[in-house]
């Protein structure tokens, strides 16, 4: 497979076109979703809103990962967001250096958002995410384009043997212009839509596929820069790659359709937009979860007596996955099962805690409702 039937392969690439009167409403409405949104995290203050931060960030650096088939331990990224947050939060884990610099890659990204996108910064991203130079047990370039030295960069899918190629990707001879074309075009190209230019640099950038791996991380990176540019604030109160994930196999549909098509890219455009618009509106349960928590400890913060409980309690608070026993507190808290059943009943006795009717170490505890 040459690459013939590719999208970049058309005479005018990379000259996207869309039809603006089929996008303008649906952009409209994903413009004003954004501002109510941000418009309900202003009056929030300024606690809550870096409490809402930590929540979409963490779920935003967890889920890109599971897009690729990569999954990171849940309170390993919460403590490292909330490290970069400034945020003091009971029970706080150490931290794989893989984590560390996936999440260096996005708070870049969003935080010096209004920065230019440089070879030299994606460079750095693409670093940060292969830090020993391996992407599992397999050595790769890290820190600069791909090399093709192994064969075509392809997307492919199916057991040895039977493998079904979606897509191939430029050659490496030709990365260096290519990304060159995009990065002129992403830091000059001042007369698009934010939001537009957003799903726009997404499509471009995983069609150039520029790294050895990485590239889908990294495009949602870019992505999220841009709509930091969109929203004109550098935290984040809504999860894009959240909502791919959800649809995941919607995304690499539309991405492989896209990519086998023509420069009118108006239906991937249509998906962007749609996806955005549920992730801001979903973002309204982190919204709530977060509320319900500062709500939680207002009431009951100084009933608290120890790191333990608050630990948990935080566990709890975040949906802790199964039943909350004294033996899993033990665990957890790496406490004896006297010590647990102590800090257990010291909550129950506040109301903070209930229990369920069985008795012995196999009761369960949850928050009082």
């Amino acid at each position: 497979m040459d690459g013939a039937r590719y999208i970049y392969r058309q005479n005018n690439w990379p000259n996207f076109n869309w039809k603006i009167d089929e996008l303008s409403d649906l952009l409209a409405l994903v413009r004003n979703k954004q501002g109510r949104l941000l418009g309900k995290m202003e009056a929030l203050g300024f606690q809550l809103q870096n409490e809402a931060v930590l929540e979409t960030f963490s779920a935003d650096i967890l889920k890109t990962n599971e897009i690729e088939g990569i999954y990171f331990n849940k309170e390993e990224v919460r403590s490292s967001v909330a490290r970069r947050l400034g945020l003091d939060i009971a029970g706080l884990s150490s931290v794989n250096r893989d984590i560390e610099g996936i999440v260096d890659m996005m708070f870049d990204a969003t935080i010096n958002f209004d920065n230019p996108l440089t070879k030299e910064r994606l460079f750095a991203w693409h670093f940060s995410l292969f830090p020993l130079g391996r992407s599992g047990m397999f050595k790769i370039v890290a820190g600069n384009w791909r090399d093709d030295s192994s064969g075509p960069m392809q997307v492919v899918s199916g057991a040895m043997g039977k493998e079904k190629i979606h897509f191939q990707a430029p050659p490496a001879s030709v990365i260096e212009k290519e990304m060159s074309v995009f990065l002129n075009w992403f830091n000059n190209k001042n007369d698009i839509d934010l939001v537009l230019k957003a799903g726009i640099a997404h499509l471009w950038f995983v069609t150039l596929h520029p790294f050895e791996d990485g590239n889908g991380r990294i495009a949602r990176a870019i992505t999220d820069m841009l709509l930091a540019r969109s929203d004109a604030v550098p935290q984040r109160f809504y999860s894009m790659s959240s909502q791919i994930h959800t649809v995941r196999k919607e995304y690499y549909e539309i991405l492989e359709k896209t990519q086998k098509g023509k420069l009118d890219i108006t239906e991937w455009i249509k998906w962007f937009l749609n996806t955005l618009l549920k992730a801001i509106i979903n973002s309204e349960n982190t919204l709530s979860l977060v509320i319900k928590k500062h709500r939680f400890w207002t009431n009951y913060g100084a009933l608290i007596k120890n790191e333990r409980q608050k630990k948990i309690l935080n566990k709890l608070l975040d949906g802790f996955v199964g039943n909350l026993t004294s033996s899993k507190w033990a665990k957890i808290t790496k406490c004896s099962q006297d010590t647990a059943l102590r800090d257990i009943q010291d909550l129950i006795e506040k109301g903070i805690l209930i229990k369920s009717d069985s008795g012995g170490r196999s009761t369960k505890y949850s928050i009082r409702k």
